[in-house]
């Protein structure tokens, strides 16, 4: 059976910050097609059609 995950993002012009159920979770900034998240480090890259390139980050363990 599917689990439900409640998660918010407040969008302030470029930045993201992002909730879930236990509270704040992480941030991240956008600009374009380039998007970073804070708390992984994760760098990705919105490409034309279906996809994208993720690159960088930490590992979850």
């Amino acid at each position: 059976m599917p689990t439900f995950r409640a998660r918010k993002t407040i969008r302030l012009g470029p930045l993201r910050f992002h909730f879930t159920q236990r509270g704040f979770s992480s941030w991240g900034l956008k600009l374009g097609s380039w998007t970073w998240n804070a708390k992984t480090g994760r760098h990705t890259l919105d490409t034309p059609g279906p996809g994208g390139v993720t690159f960088g980050g930490r590992r979850r363990r």
